[in-house]
């Protein structure tokens, strides 16, 4: 069984794309072309279900033509749309050279001056310049690559050492 803390969300399944079964992937994060994976996994009725990956090509630098073993109608394919597209963390992890901010939702934020825990990253805002790291109470911390100390992937802790103010904000 795929646990949702072992995967974290890269994209979302758009509509069927032709009639032999391919679907429209709309991704934040190529990581499946970077690293040798054969299969992504879906969210289908609330389970995580893996699907090995055919073949695929790119349609723009958001959206991927995917191709699924085993899906090889447009019906079959229609079925698939709107299901949230993972991938393995293991398998992102094993890319040290390149990292994603999408990797990190789900870590813990723990700001190392004053050792203490900020909260666990639900989502991170990437729409502007300014990266931000949303909390799961709704507290956003800049994504600054000063303010960060170490990255432990074993453990899924974000070390930062944030300005004394930010902090008092994020401490509520």
């Amino acid at each position: 069984m795929i646990r949702e803390e072992n995967v974290y969300k890269i994209g979302r399944i758009g509509k069927p794309h032709g009639i032999g079964g391919e679907v429209t992937l709309r991704f934040s994060d190529d990581v499946f072309d970077r690293v040798n994976a054969d299969y992504l996994i879906l969210m289908v009725d609330g389970i995580l279900v893996p699907f090995f990956i055919e073949e695929y090509r790119f349609r723009s630098d958001e959206v991927a033509l995917m191709k699924f073993e085993d899906i090889d109608s447009m019906d079959r394919a229609s079925e698939l749309t709107g299901c949230d597209v993972f991938f393995p963390r293991h398998l992102a992890d094993a890319d040290d050279e390149v990292f994603t901010w999408s990797q990190i939702v789900g870590y813990v934020i723990v700001e190392v001056s004053a050792d203490k825990t900020l909260g666990r990253v639900e989502a991170v805002d990437e729409t502007t310049i300014n990266v931000l790291l949303e909390l799961s109470d709704g507290t956003l911390i800049p994504a600054a690559d000063e303010f960060i100390e170490d990255i432990d992937h074993e453990t899924r802790r974000l070390m930062m050492r944030l300005p004394e103010g930010l902090v008092n904000l994020s401490t509520r």
